[in-house]
């Protein structure tokens, strides 16, 4: 049995809409709807923020706060290596999507040696580096870090100096880099890419359940493949982006996109890849309560959490 961990992350430098840093307060609230007392059952930190940042320059537009977001990779790296090291198991909150790159590390630094694999449920591939970003916002850049890609065959920006410095210390947070490879990877879910990341999806063949595909084969076959691929892995890391969802079921999410997976299909992805001994990590991240209505986002965010932390703590 699963000894659990939630480790909150209130961090929203990485986003370009405002609000993800009340996400999991927003989830706390919707527990309370439940008449759950899930975070009362688990201990928690909450990992310091850098969201003063949002108050300063943004610095580079290819890669803004940057600083910041490097500091944050650090403190939840440390949180996550030491959760793991202490033989528990971490739920991540956020937040915005770049604390991914913070959770990897932490993996990577408390088991360099394993053949980490990734489950990533999101409506972006988040692999665009400061050379192709569009936007500049880090959220869309934590896969990236992870692989050590620049993707300079795609090269749109000119980022400064200062930028490829930091840059160059996220990939290398916990002192290993690249911490994940391409074969070890499967997204479910992304449907929203730019030609730069495209690119890279193609080049390295990477693994795509789309929600088309999930409604053709059955969302317990894709979990089943999806874990088949991920076969020779040591351990597993799920990082679930709520813009996963179709913006029917709520758009309280910074980057509602439509076509995307119902609640429904949502739950039973969760608790079938839950099932698996090898998942070692769990990630919720994106919710956006200024952006909803009554919470709803944020009330089937819990709902997710609470049946993959049921599911974890029933796996022995």
């Amino acid at each position: 049995m699963h000894k659990l961990k939630l480790i909150e992350v209130r961090s929203e430098i990485g986003a370009g809409t405002r609000g993800a840093s009340l996400g999991p307060d927003a989830i706390r609230i919707a527990s309370l709807d439940f008449s759950s007392r899930f975070f009362k059952r688990y201990p928690c930190v909450s990992i310091p923020d850098e969201n003063h940042l949002l108050f300063e320059s943004s610095g580079d537009r290819y890669a803004k706060r940057i600083s910041g977001i490097l500091t944050m990779t650090e403190r939840i790296g440390e949180e996550v290596c030491r959760t793991l090291e202490k033989g528990e198991f971490p739920i991540i909150v956020g937040g915005d999507h770049s604390i991914a790159a913070g959770t990897v590390a932490g993996i990577r630094m408390a088991f360099p040696k394993i053949r980490l694999g990734v489950i990533w449920i999101d409506a972006h591939a988040d692999i665009h580096s400061p050379y192709t970003t569009p936007s500049g916002n880090m959220h869309g850049m934590p896969n990236a870090i992870s692989l050590d890609e620049d993707n300079l065959e795609s090269t749109l920006n000119a980022p400064d100096q200062e930028t490829l410095n930091f840059w160059y210390q996220l990939k290398n947070v916990g002192g290993i880099c690249p911490k994940i490879t391409y074969e070890n990877i499967v997204m479910i879910g992304v449907r929203d890419t730019e030609p730069a990341e495209d690119h890279l999806l193609e080049k390295r063949g990477i693994r795509n359940f789309s929600a088309k595909e999930i409604r053709r084969a059955g969302v317990e076959k894709v979990a089943v493949e999806t874990l088949k691929y991920l076969d020779d892995c040591d351990l597993i890391h799920v990082s679930f982006d709520v813009d996963v969802l179709d913006p029917s079921v709520s758009r309280g999410t910074g980057t509602p996109v439509p076509n995307g997976i119902t609640i429904k299909e949502a739950r039973t992805l969760v608790i079938r890849l839950m099932q698996s001994k090898k998942i070692g990590t769990f990630e919720l991240v994106e919710v956006n309560p200024t952006l909803d209505r009554e919470n709803l986002m944020a009330e089937q965010a819990f709902d997710i959490l609470l049946r993959a932390s049921n599911q974890l703590t029933h796996n022995i």
